[in-house]
């Protein structure tokens, strides 16, 4: 293949790619696209198989076809020498007893359900996480351009600074002070940058492109105080209702399964006897002789496990619960932080406002002026990442809870 091809082609297979990762897309688009993740696709499936299960619970076991022969002599083989000696065919159907297939039928709904429970919990925690990368791409998109715009001063001041001592004042530490400075917001920027690759890769993993221009609103929504409201705790509701079936199950062993059996015996007429045919029927059933030492057991178990599952539902209430309160402390502890640095920015603003005032007078310098708006830039950085940390936070919380 010419080299030039080859070339042509690679470029080709990049502009193709590249729409993939890197595409405008609104939020309900990726939504639908997390939808699609292995993880819940893989839920949905097992949720179908076990869904089949349930159909094939309460069906009856095939029948059993017997065909032989029945006392043929060995010595002097023969069908019409020997009475009983006859060709045979029979069928056994086995009956499970109803209950203990409906049980079984309803565990399987039942684990079908749970199983949609917890697709629906995985699914809230994979938003929650986009929702996350989300907003912490509108935060290093603030916090680089606050670092350029700090950078673009640090010029100022730095052509302040020399205008100074070229007019004779000892400033000259002044520039060590701004190069370092400089080199701070610098690795901030690089830092940027690497959490910026470490972001795309995670939109990657959930919706298979990196969004560009998405920037969701996320407000709080508030719990009514169920238990219920929560997904962790409908999941442990639903493994209650799987354990309430195995209950049933191990009861309905104290019934009688019955087997019904028919044998047609075709008989051949010897020198001796005649050649009428037999038929021959047998209904069985089963008696719990050993029921203390079988069906027993395996009832306390099943009554362990529900209790099990029933401490497990007071866990998760709890647990669930406390993952709300303490991500309601970020929220307002969020808040409480951007107020404090809101108000230290608007006493900064009035000290910048003050100092014009003094330097257009022709009193003062313009480098506190230049330092003033460095340090509120400082200070909006440190707001956009508590702005980040309250609405992650706010969509983990939301992440919790069922949503209507």
């Amino acid at each position: 293949m010419p080299t030039q091809f080859r070339y042509s082609l690679f470029a080709m297979c990049i502009a193709a790619a590249v729409p993939q990762f890197a595409t405008a897309q609104t939020f309900e688009d990726l939504e639908a696209r997390l939808r699609g993740h292995p993880s819940l696709i893989a839920m949905d499936y097992r949720a179908s198989a076990q869904e089949e299960r349930a159909v094939a619970a309460i069906a009856l076991p095939d029948p059993v076809v017997s065909l032989g022969i029945n006392n043929f002599p060995i010595y002097d083989p023969s069908f019409n020498a020997y009475l009983p000696t006859n060709k045979a065919v029979g069928i056994r159907q086995q009956f499970p007893n109803l209950a203990g297939r409906e049980a079984r039928a309803g565990q399987a709904r039942a684990m079908a359900d749970q199983t949609s429970t917890q697709l629906e919990a995985r699914y809230a925690a994979l938003r929650s996480d986009l929702l996350a990368l989300l907003i912490e791409k509108r935060r290093i998109e603030t916090q680089r351009s606050l670092a350029n715009a700090r950078n673009a001063k640090y010029d100022e001041l730095l052509d302040v600074a020399e205008a100074e001592i070229d007019s004779g004042r000892p400033v000259v530490y002044r520039l060590a002070e701004i190069e370092g400075e400089r080199t701070e917001v610098d690795r901030t920027l690089v830092d940027l940058d690497k959490q910026e690759a470490e972001i795309n890769a995670r939109f990657i993993d959930l919706v298979g492109l990196v969004p560009v221009g998405t920037d969701p609103q996320v407000t709080l929504e508030p719990w009514s105080g169920r238990a219920l409201d929560f997904h962790l705790v409908r999941v442990a509701e639903s493994e209650i209702e799987v354990t309430d079936y195995a209950i049933d199950e191990a009861k309905s062993e104290w019934k009688p399964e019955w087997g019904a059996q028919l044998t047609y015996q075709q008989r051949d007429a010897g020198a001796m006897f005649a050649g009428d045919d037999w038929v021959s029927g047998m209904v069985t059933f089963t008696v719990p002789i050993w029921a203390e030492r079988k069906q027993a057991p395996r009832l306390r178990a099943a009554k362990a496990e529900r209790a099990s599952a029933e401490q497990r539902y007071q866990a998760a209430a709890r647990t669930a619960a406390v993952q709300y309160s303490a991500l309601d402390a970020a929220i307002r502890s969020a808040e409480r932080s951007m107020s404090v640095i809101q108000t230290r920015i608007s006493a900064i603003e009035d000290e910048v406002a003050a100092q014009l005032t003094i330097y257009e007078s022709g009193v003062g310098g313009y480098a506190p002026i230049i330092d003033g708006e460095i340090a509120i830039l400082k200070l909006k950085s440190e707001i956009a990442a508590e702005q980040s940390r309250r609405d992650i936070a706010t969509a983990r919380s939301n992440a919790l809870l069922v949503q209507p």
